[in-house]
């Protein structure tokens, strides 16, 4: 199952624009420990076609049942056709049930959409403003299921004030890797096991003959066009991996200076230490320069392709959650 909010939200887009009817659950409120974070999202059709999740996978299983016997449909007529809480966790037994953590619970909101004009356009919208790495939020007015969007988003995933729920969405998160090697077809798998879109340029002829990560959108242009029109935000990272200064530094010198969470570059001490005294002759400012994380990655004393994968994408990690300040 996928998780990410955006392709939740494309999902739900495309299901509605079929004309499909689609339930949507949020996850509100978490106790103890939890499998998916407050604003982790599902959503399923009628006929069971299910995207994201809200737990390790029992709690979807009892969702899917619950749909398959009609009993999710009379708890929402129930309700008077509006959202509804759902509690799941709050008895020993079924945390055992649904294999939930000791102590964990969640609090879960569930909602039926109607495939009408008004949840087309606000679900179109949605999916538009993440694929541009817009802040949106999705507005749900819990009386009356109304949905809209709003032009803003809060470091708290999910805040429900007098009757309206405000759930912040955050767009997919793209890597950019630089130089077509075998550290690079490490990383790009555990990057897109960690949800990222992940795009591989190499701009040297015939290096990306022999590579291949299904999945990863590959191009031999000039780096610093890339970075410039597609990885100039805050939900971008650039990695030059090429061991080539004609490509890293080509793109270091335009990636340095945007929002990117990470750019990092690999190599020795020394090597960085060639590359820094190189940047200020690209145009590059102290300032700008002692945003680059090199030698790249957490030094774990290790020299095999996947071993430095995961150092890299480690600190990458670190990085995006604020556990690293630049």
């Amino acid at each position: 199952m996928l998780s990410s909010q955006q392709q939740i939200i494309t999902h739900v887009q495309q299901w509605l624009t079929a004309d499909k009817p689609v339930w949507l659950c949020t996850i509100l409120k978490t106790w103890g420990s939890s499998p998916r974070p407050v604003g982790a999202m599902m959503a399923c059709t009628l006929d069971g076609e299910l995207v994201g999740s809200i737990s390790g996978g029992c709690i979807e299983e009892d969702f899917l049942e619950q749909l398959r016997d009609g009993s999710l449909k009379a708890q929402f007529d129930e309700e008077g056709g509006k959202p509804f809480k759902v509690k799941y966790g709050m008895t020993e037994a079924e945390q055992a049930r649904l294999r939930l953590p000791c102590g964990g619970q969640l609090h879960v909101l569930l909602e039926y959409i109607e495939p009408d004009e008004a949840n087309r356009t606000v679900f179109t919208r949605l999916r538009s403003d993440l694929e541009n790495h817009t802040l949106v939020s999705r507005i749900v007015d819990l009386e009356s299921g109304t949905i809209s969007a709003r032009d803003e988003s809060s470091d708290e995933a999910v805040i429900i004030d007098e009757g309206v729920m405000t759930h912040s969405l955050s767009p997919m998160y793209r890597l950019l890797l630089l130089g077509a090697g075998d550290v690079a077809k490490y990383v790009a798998e555990m990057a897109l096991a960690l949800e990222y879109d992940v795009t591989l340029c190499d701009p040297r002829p015939r290096y990306l003959d022999n590579w291949h990560v299904p999945g990863v959108e590959t191009t031999s242009r000039l780096p610093d066009d890339i970075v410039r029109e597609r990885f100039s935000n805050p939900y971008s990272g650039i990695i030059a991996l090429a061991h080539d200064p004609r490509v890293d530094d080509m793109a270091l010198m335009e990636a340095l200076k945007t929002d990117a969470f990470y750019v990092g570059a690999m190599g020795s001490e020394r090597t960085s230490a060639a590359r820094r005294e190189r940047l200020p002759e690209l145009g590059l400012s102290k300032d700008e320069i002692d945003i680059l994380h090199a030698p790249i990655g957490f030094q774990i004393d290790s020299k095999t392709p996947a071993e430095i994968a995961i150092a890299i994408m480690a600190e990458v990690t670190a990085v995006r959650h604020g556990a690293l300040r630049d």
